[in-house]
């Protein structure tokens, strides 16, 4: 059975789409970007910085941490830019690396954006 879940601490969804999904053991989370955020027309750091405090309410209200990320995928408008958002990255994982696609794409959902990340994560029971 599919558990489909919308978080009301996140900006709410106007497409055919939830925040994430649940299955068996597993949470998908849906695209995060910085969209409807202060930081939308802001750096790529901003905007990394805005996704993955999204990331760490998501895991806090599913009581799981950040070992229990499973992957990654991060998709950028500018590839040149990654070394901007790799420390940022590494400070948020704390050690737990997880598995990671980064892709570069012509363009995000609204011209101000330059990040979005999927995750996929464990919701099995330690």
């Amino acid at each position: 059975m599919v558990q489909r879940i919308s978080y009301e601490f996140l900006p709410q969804i106007s497409g055919p789409y939830v925040h994430a999904t649940r299955h068996c053991e597993t949470l998908y989370v849906s695209g995060l970007t910085a969209m409807g955020s202060p930081s939308q027309s802001e750096s790529l750091i901003e905007q990394t910085k805005t996704i993955l405090s999204y990331l760490s309410q998501i895991l806090t209200e599913e009581q799981r941490e950040k070992r229990d990320l499973v992957k990654l995928t991060i998709f950028v408008t500018d590839m040149n830019q990654l070394p901007e958002i790799r420390s940022v990255l590494f400070d948020f994982y704390e050690g737990y690396l997880p598995a990671c696609s980064l892709v570069e794409v012509s363009r995000l959902i609204h011209p101000d954006l330059s990040i979005e990340i999927e995750a996929v994560i464990s919701s099995e029971a330690l």
